[in-house]
């Protein structure tokens, strides 16, 4: 038979997360639609409580902020660039952004407060990197989660190299021993970066989990999520109309290999049930609205 793929040879992962677990899920949009399948298909979990986050600054900064519960204050208020009169802070991404300085803070207290909670019962992290690029505001010298559309000249641009990536993840899942850690590699490309630019970068957040995974035997496992995207599925078909991003079908097949890969066999009947639940409850409501 004409070989049409190349399957991407994934073994079993030591860290299983299950439907009694609390799973935090930060990083790159990515994390965003596993996510959003996690929580339709009824996990407990909490998805990027501060907006997407790039990079492995901004996604260890964040799980900080969790930590330390600090509330938001008006000092950290910005106003977006390009014109926008919406407030927002270099820690979120611009979703999170309101029209006024304090419907910004209530709305990001009051988020934080829920995730905080969250976190410090949360037994799996799972963490997607999108790029070793960072933005770094020159008033300040603060990398930035997101630059909120203001003028390029406020930024300088720098790639973390290896041992800086590794460095922070490595410190990060050392704070926190009784957390399991699963780490992906986000398989969307940054062309704005160029061609070649993001492979630099994503190969540097590769041999950054790599090195976090050796150090941290049976607390940190890596899923191939990019290279199932680069290999398995590299045929335009599987690409949204951006040709960037990975298409819904793309997405679920990658959840199915996540499956394979850390969900127990036994959690697989409740999986299903919870699966045949939503779908029926989506028909529902789309006849619901045809009713209208």
């Amino acid at each position: 038979m004409l070989k049409l793929q190349t399957p991407v040879e994934i073994a079993e992962s030591d860290i299983k997360f299950s439907f009694e677990d609390n799973i935090m899920l930060l990083g790159s949009c990515f994390a965003d639609n596993i996510g959003k399948i996690m929580k339709d298909m009824g996990f407990n979990v909490c998805v990027n409580p501060f907006g997407t986050l790039y990079n492995p600054v901004s996604v260890c900064n964040s799980i900080r902020r969790l930590e330390s519960a600090v509330p938001f204050s008006e000092d950290e208020c910005v106003r977006m660039g390009a014109g926008s009169q919406l407030f927002c802070s270099f820690s979120h991404h611009t979703a999170a952004a309101r029209a006024t300085k304090e419907e910004f803070i209530d709305n990001a207290n009051a988020a934080l407060a829920v995730a905080s909670d969250f976190f410090r019962k949360a037994s799996v992290v799972v963490i997607t990197l999108g790029t070793a690029w960072t933005f770094k505001f020159n008033a300040t010298g603060e990398i930035v989660s997101n630059c909120l559309k203001r003028d390029a000249k406020e930024f300088t641009r720098e790639r973390l190299p290896v041992n800086i990536c590794s460095m922070l993840l490595n410190s990060l899942v050392g704070r926190y021993p009784d957390k399991r850690f699963i780490f992906t590699v986000s398989p969307i490309r940054h062309l704005k970066d160029g061609a070649h630019g993001n492979q630099l970068s994503k190969s540097t957040l590769l041999m950054a989990t790599e090195r976090v995974v050796q150090d941290h035997p049976g607390q940190c496992v890596y899923f191939p999520a990019y290279e199932i995207m680069m290999d398995e599925l590299r045929d335009y078909r599987f690409y949204a109309e951006d040709m960037v991003h990975p298409s819904a079908q793309a997405v679920n097949y990658i959840w199915e290999r996540f499956c394979d890969f850390a969900l127990p066999q036994a959690e697989r009947p409740t999986l299903e049930k919870n699966r045949k639940a939503f779908l029926q409850s989506q028909h529902r409501s789309i006849t619901e609205k045809k009713e209208i």
